[in-house]
């Protein structure tokens, strides 16, 4: 299903209820993982710089940046005018110039306003320049649907930088995956779009030392299976990775074995780890917060058909946003986003549990 809700009395669920628990008795907030890498990577490379709206003063909007200014001084963590266009232009000059720019963007929406810079200076530069130009720069902050902010608040730009070579695009879920991903992307020579959720930011998941350490980093271009299982795949990446984890709860009681894979990498796209688990499930289902046209789940659609079309046992299944502009009234915006059971359906749907969509019209 094509994300359009069918069941009004959907409330969206709290995001306690999705974390994916460990033996670690220590709880981070995605918040304090980014704030707590952004921390380190400054201390570790003095060529590290924040920049960005209200990222100094205020301590950031969502408070990512808050106690760096006081650390680390004007310089380093920059106040910008509301000039997307013009701050992200001096990141990539900075970049060009061998600092290590990590550019904040309010809301993704916004990064439309410097999709020249992001687009022409710096994704082509390395391959324009026959390799002679690195550009080191990261651009971050909330992407996708929110809570009651409207169309131009609440896009998902994953399929849009996903689609742009010479980038790289990251989307965490866990506080695991935002210390250590970002950790990656600043660390990185060329430039990467750093794709956080809104929701996300004050929720705590469990860390181990292992993750805490200051030299914690993990792999761009490699997805993490968050619960095995061997009568479906769930792909997800972001907020949806914690809406697949309580439909893969809601199936394991019906009797369907989920198997849930957070992508954290839209580019380059782990199209190994997704291929193997549907050669072991025989069945797909991709989740998303974006349109469903041109989409990540569309490209991992192609992708399995292309490389592991006979290990399948039924149609691949897509939920996506509905194909619309986010709406602002509540009850229509919980109707443009998925929703767990969304989800389920479609997972019961490919294991042959209920009447296909196709037979209901």
């Amino acid at each position: 299903m094509l994300g359009v809700i069918r069941n009004k009395n959907l409330l969206r669920p709290s995001f306690s209820a999705f974390r994916h628990l460990s033996s670690s008795a220590k709880q981070m907030t995605v918040r304090d993982a980014l704030n707590s890498a952004l921390d380190e990577e400054m201390s570790a490379d003095p060529k590290v710089f924040l920049m960005g709206e209200e990222v100094g003063e205020y301590q950031g909007a969502y408070k990512i940046s808050k106690g760096l200014l006081e650390k680390y001084g004007p310089e380093r963590v920059l106040d910008t005018p509301i000039t997307e266009a013009g701050f992200t232009g001096i990141g990539v000059g900075a970049a060009y110039y061998g600092l290590k720019p990590v550019v904040e963007f309010m809301t993704f929406n916004f990064s439309m306003q410097a999709i020249d810079h992001i687009i022409n200076s710096a994704a082509k530069s390395n391959y324009m320049s026959a390799g002679q130009i690195n550009v080191p720069i990261v651009f971050r902050g909330p992407n996708g649907a929110a809570a009651g902010v409207g169309a131009q608040h609440s896009h998902c730009y994953a399929s849009w930088y996903g689609s742009c070579p010479g980038l790289k695009v990251l989307a965490p879920y866990s506080s695991e995956d935002a210390r250590g991903l970002l950790k990656a992307a600043i660390r990185d020579p060329d430039p990467v779009v750093f794709l956080e959720n809104e929701l996300l930011y004050g929720e705590s998941f469990p860390v181990s030392a292992e993750v805490l350490d200051s030299s914690f980093c993990l792999p761009i271009g490699k997805a993490k299976i968050e619960r095995e299982g061997k009568d479906v795949t769930i792909t997800a990446f972001s907020k949806m990775v914690g809406f697949a984890l309580k439909a893969a709860e809601t199936l394991e009681k019906e009797g369907i074995s989920a198997e849930v894979i957070n992508l954290r990498s839209i580019r380059p796209l782990d199209r190994a780890t997704i291929n193997a688990s549907v050669r072991k499930t025989n069945r797909l289902v991709t989740v998303e917060e974006g349109f469903p046209q041109h989409g990540v789940g569309a490209e991992i659609c192609a992708s399995v058909i292309e490389e592991s079309f006979g290990y399948l046992d039924a149609p691949v299944e897509r939920i996506a946003g509905a194909d619309v502009p986010m709406p602002y009234a509540a009850n229509l915006e919980r109707l443009a986003v998925p929703q767990i059971e969304d989800i389920v359906r479609a997972a019961k749907r490919a294991c042959h549990r209920s009447v296909p969509m196709a037979a209901t019209a």
